[in-house]
């Protein structure tokens, strides 16, 4: 009989002294785990609200492949509303770590499941923005993925896109392919290292600010 997964916590500080504890699991797919990108571009966020004030409070978010809901879920606490959305599997993990930060949370935040490439419900687009954490790694996902953020956003949606830079394995070449499909319906600035958090940051971790083309 196959043991269950253990549970461990990974504990979230927020500036003024909260403290989200997410729970993630010993086995199982990629998205049971808080992935270093999905924290910085959590703190990143934060650094943003908290350097002007109601950027994210009282706007309409989405995070894609969000796993264990950590970068919705800390936006969800600066007062965003907050869809985290991921495949059918992940759902009881994401609501999980919902209700146990529903304390900190003073926007909202719902999990919703949504798989790439597939057609999007109308009550998902489009958000003021879109979330992606360390989401470039399978090559087969790339166009699905692509596809889903052009029909998620509007014309004014921006979209932050974090990702750890990997050397090793097929990583360059999915990276490099991920960027010729980027470029064919959005436009896209690498956020300067200077505006991440001044301890959550690394020179292999990049945040795309990136607007579908007019």
């Amino acid at each position: 009989m196959a043991q269950p997964a253990e549970v461990f916590i990974r504990e979230l500080q927020l500036g003024d002294g909260r403290a989200l504890g997410i729970r993630q699991l010993s086995s199982g797919d990629v998205g049971c785990v808080v992935w270093d990108a999905a924290i910085v571009l959590a703190k990143f966020l934060e650094r943003q609200e908290s350097a002007e004030p109601g950027l994210l409070r009282g706007r309409a978010l989405l995070e894609l492949g969000a796993g264990t809901g950590i970068v919705g879920i800390a936006a969800a606490a600066l007062g965003a509303h907050v869809t985290v959305t991921d495949l059918e599997e992940l759902q009881d993990l994401m609501n999980t770590n919902i209700d146990s930060n529903a304390h900190l949370i003073t926007g909202s935040c719902q999990a919703k499941v949504l798989k790439w490439g597939e057609e999007i419900p109308d009550s998902l687009r489009p958000p003021d923005y879109i979330l992606i954490a360390d989401c470039i790694y399978y090559e087969e996902s790339l166009e699905p993925l692509l596809k889903t953020l052009h029909n998620l956003s509007g014309p004014d949606t921006c979209i932050f896109c974090c990702y750890e830079e990997r050397t090793t394995g097929k990583n360059p070449e999915i990276e490099k392919k991920f960027f010729e499909l980027l470029r064919g319906d959005f436009e896209y600035e690498e956020v300067p290292i200077e505006k991440h958090d001044e301890e959550y940051r690394s020179e292999d971790i990049h945040i795309l600010q990136v607007y579908r083309k007019k």
